[in-house]
């Protein structure tokens, strides 16, 4: 966790924060989802790492909330709870199970890039701004894993 706690935020920020922990949050959920939807015990552990890792991220942006005197977010979307619901019903529909998991993943993994990304370039010159390019580089790192897990399975 990154020393420097970003005070004094303004109303913007704390909205981008706020999106990044449900985002979070539903990141957490899904690779959760996939660990327990997966046959392979080192995948499902790998997945279980990820999900805490994300769990982590969220509760570091909520202490940046929280300090700026704003309750944080500590649910995920609705719209994440369907995209769940969509990867177990591709998983039922496909011949290859593991492979269609991870590039529902994989899909998940691109939108909170895209989210991250916008932060970034939001907070540019900001005090929060070192933590969300962290946290963005690590989303880059396991969306590449990710995708170059899933692309290895389809060899």
């Amino acid at each position: 966790m990154a020393t420097d706690i970003a005070i004094d935020l303004n109303k913007e920020t704390i909205e981008t924060l706020q999106e990044l922990i449900q985002i979070n949050i539903d990141s957490a959920k899904g690779f959760r989802h996939v660990a327990e939807e997966c046959s392979s015990a080192p995948i499902a552990a790998a997945f279980e790492e990820l999900a805490l890792q994300r769990k982590k991220q969220a509760d570091e942006l909520a202490i940046h909330v929280a300090i700026n005197d704003e309750q944080p977010h500590r649910e995920g979307s609705y719209l994440a709870a369907v995209h769940r619901c969509w990867m177990t019903c591709r998983k039922l529909l496909s011949s290859n199970d593991l492979h269609s998991l991870l590039a529902e993943a994989e899909r998940g993994e691109d939108a909170v890039l895209e989210a991250y990304e916008e932060a970034c370039q939001q907070t540019l010159g900001r005090a929060i701004h070192s933590v969300l390019r962290g946290h963005r580089e690590r989303v880059q790192q396991v969306h590449d894993d990710v995708r170059n897990l899933r692309d290895a399975l389809a060899q």
